[in-house]
């Protein structure tokens, strides 16, 4: 899908570096887990929360850890959130460059921020505000360039997406909580952080300097950091690892 930065391979393996194991999974129904449902698409966050628990409960029996860390990342964050809700088999979470607003309103920023999406913008906040009320799209008319965001078979899933409250999902999971966020991020801003880490008091909140979405050191310059998104040999950003690994290590024994 165009990103080949290998952002959590690269996590992966400075955590394990520092004496933390992990597994890296993928969304039911895409890649390596697409023989999981006959259609990836059809999926909600409640389906994503319950494959994490699966994951959890599988990660207990083989490792005899009483308890698993979840760390999320993006749109992985709200899905943390969501599967913290049971909270059972859970240490904490840890959560990376995590939504503060509804995602509608982050989408919306996105299509904002970038001038090239000028032509279709109108059509694309039209879209959203659609699904953010519940409603489907016709797309017969749709601008081409907008189907990969907006084509029938994900609406179900974007509606259910954008009814999600990662602030309110936070605020109601009373265990330990991480929430990392890179200052050059040009797809989840500071300010979703900030938002995140005020759900509620114990909230452990780390800016990154200069660090970008895909955890590596970017400029602001769009270009630029976009660029990085394709470079699997830029290094992992430092601070990144040292701080989930702190955090984690920081933490009474469960």
């Amino acid at each position: 899908m165009g990103v080949r930065a290998a952002p959590y391979r690269l996590l992966a393996e400075a955590l394990a570096a520092d004496g933390i194991a992990s597994a890296r999974i993928d969304k039911r129904g895409m890649f390596a887990s697409g023989p999981a449902v006959k259609n990836g698409d059809q999926v909600t966050i409640g389906d994503y929360a319950s494959d994490v628990h699966a994951w959890v409960a599988s990660l207990k029996a083989k490792t005899g850890a009483r308890c698993i860390w979840v760390l999320g990342h993006s749109e992985g964050a709200l899905v943390a959130e969501a599967a913290a809700q049971q909270p059972e088999g859970i240490c904490g979470l840890i959560l990376v460059s995590g939504f503060g607003r509804r995602f509608g309103d982050v989408l919306a920023q996105q299509l904002k921020d970038n001038p090239a999406n000028a032509p279709i913008l109108a059509d694309a906040l039209e879209a959203i505000a659609a699904l953010e009320a519940g409603r489907h799209v016709d797309t017969s008319n749709m601008n081409p360039a907008l189907l990969p965001l907006f084509r029938p078979s994900v609406q179900d899933y974007l509606i259910d997406l954008m009814a999600q409250d990662s602030v309110k999902l936070l605020a109601d999971y009373q265990g330990p909580a991480l929430v990392l966020q890179g200052t050059t991020d040009l797809q989840v801003s500071v300010e979703d952080a900030q938002m995140l880490a005020h759900a509620r008091p114990g909230v452990e909140l780390v800016l990154l300097p200069g660090v970008n979405h895909v955890l590596k050191v970017a400029p602001a310059d769009r270009n630029a950091n976009m660029s990085t998104y394709a470079d699997p040999g830029l290094p992992l950003a430092p601070g990144v690892a040292d701080e989930i690994t702190a955090f984690v290590k920081a933490q009474p024994a469960p």
